[in-house]
Formats: C-alpha cells, structure tokens, sequence
C-alpha cells in the first residue's frame, strides 16, 4: 500500500488522516485519504464534486470524527492528484461516467484492506451525488445515504438546454471533446471569483481557505469542464432521473440561493425516494457542508442522527 502526499497543513482535519495511491481496474491512479478513529461509529464515504479534492474534505472529516464517525475521500480520475486524463491538465475530462464505478470499486476494496469499521455510510457532494446515485443503483455496500446538493441535474436557462447538449455530442463525435466547453476557464473558480459574487458559500473564513489550498498547492486546481465531461454528465443525469429512487434511507440538503445544480430535479427526486427525506436550508449556496455554522451544524448533525439510526 502507497502512501500518497497530503497536505494537512492546509486540510484542517483530525490529526490522524493519511493519503495512498490507489488504482481501479482500467490503471488510471486515484488518490484516497482517511481519517481512522478508536471506537468509531462507522465509517462515512465522502463522495467529492467536480474540480475538488480530498484536503477540502478534512473539514467534513473534522465534524464526522466528532460526531463518532471514521471517514474516507477521494480524489476522483481527472482532478486533484489524481491522473489527469487529457494533456491539459486544467480541464476536468472523463472518458464516460461509469469509469467513476471503477473508482468506487477501488475506493472500497481499499477500506477492506485497511479495516476500516462498519458500518459504512455514504455522503456525496455535487457531482459525487451524481456518481453516489449510480453506485446506489448498483447496491453500494452502505447502510443509508446523505447528499448535499447532488447533481442530479444542472441550472440551464430553458433556452440553453438545447446548445448545452448538442453541441458536446457534436464535438465528442468530431473528435473534439478535450476541448474546453464554451462559457468556461482554465483557472480555477475560487481564485478568479470575488467572493460577495461566488455562489459557493456564505462563510468568508472557508472562502478564503479554498483558495488557500489551490494557491499553496496548485497541483489541486482544476478549471472548467472538457465537453466530453458535459456530454456524459448530461446523458448520467437523464438516465438516472428515469430510474427508481434505490432502496436505502437517504437525507438529502439544498439550499434555498443554489444556482449550480437544479433543486427542481432534487425535489424531484426526493419526493419519489420512499425511504427519502429533504432538508432546504434558508440562504444556503452551493458548499452547504462548508456553509455559515449555523447550517454546517444543521447539516451534519442531521446526518449523523440519521447515520445512527441505521447502525
């Protein structure tokens, strides 16, 4: 097993996390992190969204540790120190979203081998929602289910929807789906955004820690997403909508100023989950998991109780 860098210094989570190289089925290395704790609860799956990576998550870890819960994230294929997938390193690029599951399968063979204790829960963020819903479907070895503003759909102005989809597809058939999409950039968000503009959060302090992280380590930096990225994310999200929300207890939190992911397609879906339950948290943005105390504290302690009544 490969220990992996990570940098703590900019993490701000327990003490004890540790970084390795991981690598699924197809070769492509991925980075997973965890955060191990004496007598713990179970252990959470954090589930990343796009651009993101695991030292972004030690806050999360933080307060899952001490809530009594052991944690695990990931630096998904194409972002973070994971394997870029395309020469530009600045764009995040996949192949196909199912190249995700490999991840996934890889992320918890790798728990097996390090013991880490179960149960096992899921959290997904953003697009880690959209890849946590897959691998739901596809059962998942997790006792119940937590999102923060899943993308199970993305904010498109009706007139946009049309030109978001074609022109990918388009693309990807002409051999041109590393390119960067149309509307985006090669530098990352956090450091070109001003923050009484960005629609992440409301929390200046973790503002101004995201862009700590990119600009000590600009290795983790990710930019705007290729086309093909955008071609597959679309057909994920439409193949999904029309499936059956997946037999597993699953709390879900959007907050009530998003305007990256469609909280239509959220409620949506939650109201067809049986075992489902949706929390909309006032004023919140994007990052509600990194959001003012008030809702960071609502939203894991919820999951927590939730994660506890599934033991």
């Amino acid at each position: 097993m490969e220990t992996a860098p990570f940098y703590a210094d900019v993490a701000y989570g327990p003490e004890s996390g540790v970084a390795h190289w991981v690598t699924p089925s197809d070769g492509v290395r991925i980075r997973v992190a965890h955060w191990p704790l004496a007598d713990a609860k179970g252990t959470v799956l954090l589930f990343p969204g796009r651009t993101e990576y695991i030292e972004k998550y030690g806050d999360a870890a933080q307060e899952l540790q001490a809530r009594g819960y052991a944690s695990v994230a990931i630096d998904w294929r194409g972002q973070g120190l994971a394997d870029r997938l395309i020469p530009e390193r600045a764009i995040g690029h996949v192949d196909t979203f199912a190249d995700y599951q490999l991840d996934v399968k890889a992320v918890m063979a790798h728990v097996d081998a390090l013991d880490l204790p179960g149960p096992y829960y899921l959290m997904a963020h953003s697009m880690g929602g959209c890849i946590g819903l897959r691998s739901l479907h596809e059962g998942l070895d997790v006792k119940a289910a937590a999102f923060s503003a899943p993308m199970w759909g993305l904010t498109l102005a009706s007139w946009l929807r049309p030109f978001v989809t074609a022109l990918p597809a388009v693309a990807v058939r002409f051999g041109k789906g590393d390119r960067l999409a149309p509307g985006q950039m090669l530098e990352t968000y956090v450091l070109r955004e001003e923050f009484d503009l960005n629609t992440l959060t409301n929390d200046k302090v973790l503002w101004e820690r995201l862009q700590e992280q990119v600009r000590k380590y600009p290795d983790l930096a990710l930019g705007g997403p290729s086309l093909n990225w955008l071609y597959q994310a679309m057909r994920e999200m439409d193949a999904l909508h029309e499936m059956l929300s997946p037999d597993y207890p699953c709390l879900s939190f959007v907050g009530t100023n998003e305007s990256i992911v469609d909280p239509v397609r959220i409620r949506n879906r939650m109201s067809r989950w049986p075992e489902g339950r949706l929390v909309t948290l006032k004023g919140g943005e994007h990052e509600v998991m990194l959001e003012l105390p008030h809702m960071r504290d609502r939203v894991f302690d919820l999951t927590a109780a939730h994660f506890a009544d599934y033991p």
